[in-house]
């Protein structure tokens, strides 16, 4: 494979020295700087030329490449962090016969080790593997080990060498400060760390003065630091100490930002400006887009970054990181971005999916209250009906995934066929007070993956009524609503409830149709529910295309402009993916551009696990993709603070000329990388829609179920909250009729 081929990853990232900002609150005054640890090893394996590549070429200028450093039989200097070179390599296929149980810190420890072999016997026959099962397995056994003069080749802003194990070296016969003071006569070494006191120590005075700094490395609290024999928690309260032989200190970022053991934040540290004080600096290790660290950061690992170094308190001097494109974006692109106001020109709506579900559960008063704050455009609501009429907003007629219904209705589970193949508990069988005794359930699509969200809101918050809603929405900053209408027909039909009347009379109640700084815009799958409302000029109507669709034909996007002025479409009918890879836009953004009709792209979710792998578990790359690379009119997101970040970021307006940017992706830029008999098997394309796929039949009329029962429903004494006519027996009926009408309605 052609190691020139990480050329082409320059088209997704710019990479050049960091804005002009505000006062930092590092020890210097500058910008933390970015440490890439073994290179970009969040998507390649770590310490390869394509890591290394990559990092620089999608990073910061500044960026500083990081070698965990070990030493082979001969003395050479190859780069790996785990000293068992069998977890990250295929060493142990390549020399079956070589493992070895050797003594470290005390420890027994059993594996393949580098001074069992030579630089040869390791360079020519040993590739690297990902040793992280969530990252991308298709550049295993395609590259091998670099050796440090193969990092340096690079020419590296800054070069900083790890020494993790000085003493396990030592102890056969290889040492490493030798190693070290002989390389930095050939070699610029900008920074050296080490948990190990006394190897730092037979550093002082062999190194060219001021030129490389020397930054101990704290390990967990309780372990052991071999040489002074105290844990690192004890050294901690020794600054001091550290301070008279280096000039920083690295430690987990948990040493500033506890996280309790819910996986919530606690208040932070006294450690930064303690080391500040002392003319020590900060950096922070462990930071990964793919291992989310606490619910505080709602999966936005840029939220992270942001807390370390953009807080009012302090920040640290760098961040060492398996991603470092996100950090550098987290330094020159959000950072002292807080305050800024959105744009109101140029950009796609904000528009909610069930709120802000990321954050709270789905369609209740919490989730809308956080939309609205996070800086959401557009606030949704997906309508439902109860079996007395009330409209109300929840994703799914079916209570189940949304709400706690299996505990108390669950032998009033149905199959209803023209809704959905599973067992369901509808609402439209269960009265609105029925449906007010349940609690929400914040629900996530990976929750099978361990990716829950926000565990402690679980069942927090409260239904609301359309009515509540659209009230909800006038009084506050947002700019509109939308409201998406599902199985109207099988409503009027079946269950004799108008959804589409009471939507209609729901929003002149309150007033939507004389509110002109208040867009509405009304969503449907049913062409004839949008229809519907062609009437209202004023309404914006959005055709809900649910599945995936690689083309849209002119007769396709002639028909839906006749009821339509805008669709909403999945992101992979926008952005193919082949084996969790970009491949392709397909052009369908493009079709109904030239129509006049506005593309809103949906569900954007910040779990890395939702996203591919060429956004490098960013979700703020997925955003530019969307946004400045295909150039969408709306988002729909369940993590509005998210994209209002993005969009508040200068580095979202890709005209602004910026010394680095957050750019769009390249499709198909990481396949390239990707040796032929690696690459994941070809997906069948998606299917083309067809003018067929969007013509529906008129909506049928509202049965009047009480004609059937041969009874008449009592006028309402008052109207209901959500602002419709009800369906509904009067509870004051006789006993007889209400059985006789229960009789009817049970086989209809």
């Amino acid at each position: 494979m052609r190691l020139n081929v990480f050329l082409l990853i320059l088209l997704l990232h710019g990479a050049a020295a960091v804005k002009p900002p505000a006062k930092w609150q590092t020890l210097s005054g500058e910008a933390p700087v970015v440490v890439a640890r073994g290179g970009f090893s969040g998507i390649f394996p770590e310490s390869s030329q394509y890591a290394y590549q990559i990092a620089e070429s999608t990073s910061l200028k500044n960026v500083v490449l990081l070698c965990d450093l070990q030493l082979t039989k001969d003395g050479g200097g190859i780069c790996q962090s785990d000293l068992r070179l069998d977890n990250s390599t295929t060493i142990s296929s390549v020399f079956p016969k070589g493992q070895k149980t050797y003594s470290v810190n005390g420890q027994p420890l059993t594996g393949w080790f580098s001074v069992d072999f030579t630089s040869d016997q390791i360079y020519n026959n040993v590739s690297l593997i990902q040793n992280i099962f969530t990252r991308p397995s298709v550049f295993d056994g395609s590259l091998p080990i670099s050796m440090v003069e193969d990092v340096t080749g690079l020419h590296p802003y800054q070069f900083w060498i790890n020494v993790q194990y000085s003493i396990f070296f030592k102890e056969h016969k290889q040492d490493v400060a030798t190693y070290i003071t002989t390389a930095s006569e050939q070699m610029v070494i900008d920074y050296i760390s080490s948990p190990e006191i006394a190897f730092l120590k037979s550093l002082s005075g062999k190194l060219r003065s001021g030129k490389t700094k020397l930054i101990f490395r704290f390990l967990e609290v309780d372990d052991v630091e071999p040489s002074a024999k105290q844990t690192y928690k004890a050294l901690l309260n020794d600054l001091s100490t550290i301070k008279s032989f280096a000039s920083g200190i690295l430690v987990p970022k948990s040493y500033i930002w506890p996280v309790n053991k819910d996986q919530y934040l606690e208040p932070h540290t006294s450690l930064v400006t303690d080391a500040h004080n002392l003319g020590l600096e900060v950096y922070a290790s462990n930071f990964a887009n793919d291992m989310p660290a606490s619910y505080n950061y709602s999966f936005d690992p840029t939220a992270e970054y942001l807390q370390f170094i953009d807080n009012s308190n302090f920040s640290v001097d760098g961040v060492l990181t398996d991603f470092p494109s996100t950090a550098s974006e987290a330094v020159a692109c959000l950072a002292h971005n807080k305050n800024n106001t959105l744009p109101t020109e140029g950009r796609p709506l904000i528009i909610t999916h069930n709120g802000a579900s990321g954050v709270f559960a789905g369609c209740t008063d919490l989730a809308y209250q956080q939309a609205a704050e996070d800086g959401a455009d557009i606030l949704d609501c997906s309508v439902q009906m109860s079996k007395d009429g009330v409209v109300f907003c929840l994703d799914s007629a079916d209570l189940m995934g949304h709400t706690t219904a299996i505990k108390t209705f669950m032998p009033r589970a149905t199959v209803v066929p023209e809704i959905q193949k599973e067992n369901g508990i509808f609402s439209f069988d269960l009265t609105w007070s029925e449906i007010q005794s349940l609690k929400p359930e914040l629900t996530t699509p990976l929750s099978q993956s361990g990716l829950a969200r926000n565990p402690a809101a679980k069942n927090q918050g409260k239904f609301m009524t359309l009515t509540d809603f659209l009230e909800f929405a006038k009084k506050s900053t947002v700019a509109g609503v939308l409201i998406n209408i599902e199985n109207a027909g099988y409503l009027a039909s079946k269950k004799g409830l108008g959804i589409v009347e009471a939507v209609s009379t729901a929003l002149t109640n309150a007033s939507y149709d004389k509110l002109p700084k208040k867009q509405v815009l009304i969503q449907s799958d049913d062409t004839a529910v949008l229809s519907a409302f062609k009437k209202n000029s004023g309404y914006k109507r959005v055709l809900y295309v649910k599945e995936t669709i690689s083309d849209a034909p002119k007769p396709t996007v002639d028909e839906i402009k006749h009821s339509a002025d805008a669709v909403n479409l999945p992101r992979s009918s926008i952005v193919a993916d082949s084996g969790f890879f970009v491949s392709a836009f397909t052009g369908v953004v493009d079709k109904m551009h030239a129509a006049n009709i506005s593309v809103y792209v949906s569900v954007l979710r910040n779990e890395f696990l939702a996203i591919a792998f060429d956004y490098f578990s960013d979700p703020m790359v997925e955003l530019a993709t969307y946004v400045a690379g295909v150039q969408v009119d709306g988002v729909v997101t369940e993590f509005p603070a998210t994209l209002a970040a993005y969009l508040r970021s200068p580095c979202s307006n890709m005209n602004a000329k910026l010394p680095y940017s957050i750019l769009p992706v390249e499709p198909g830029s990481l396949l390239s990388l990707v040796s032929p008999e690696a690459l994941p098997p070809a997906e069948a394309p998606a299917p083309v829609l067809a003018v067929a796929d969007i013509q529906d039949p008129p909506l049928p009329p509202v049965a009047d179920l009480s004609d059937k029962a041969s009874v008449t429903a009592a006028p309402q004494t008052s109207p209901p909250r959500s602002g419709q006519s009800a369906i509904a027996v009067n509870a004051a009926l006789s006993l007889l009729i209400v059985m006789l009408s229960f009789v009817q309605l049970r086989f209809l």
